[in-house]
């Protein structure tokens, strides 16, 4: 129906925006990561803090690391399951996937 069509559109168009978003949260997440990662790469650098210790790595790199795969893992599946939707060789699919990218990226 014109309605299941147009709801299924909608539904791939946020997908698509939901896909861009993911991507740039991942890219502020890297962003600070590196930005929390120590200066010097040594084991003692790297490892938790002591007790009362404000240096610059705290830990934060490894938070923010799993913070980056747990981003990885949802835009991987938003990106398969658009793909998926895409396959299906809709026409009006494809626009609201290519709709939704756009939008995603401009916002």
């Amino acid at each position: 129906s014109h309605a299941g069509m147009a709801l299924s559109v909608l539904v791939i168009l946020l997908l698509s925006m939901l896909y861009e978003a993911v991507k740039m949260g991942k890219a502020v997440l890297l962003r600070r990561a590196l930005l929390a990662l120590p200066h010097s790469l040594s084991r003692e650098s790297l490892m938790e803090p002591e007790e009362g210790d404000t240096g610059p790595a705290q830990g934060r790199w490894f938070q923010y690391h799993v913070g980056q795969t747990l981003f990885h893992v949802v835009q991987v599946v938003l990106g398969y399951m658009v793909m998926l939707a895409v396959m299906s060789y809709n026409a009006w699919i494809f626009l609201g996937a290519i709709m939704g990218s756009t939008l995603g990226y401009f916002v």
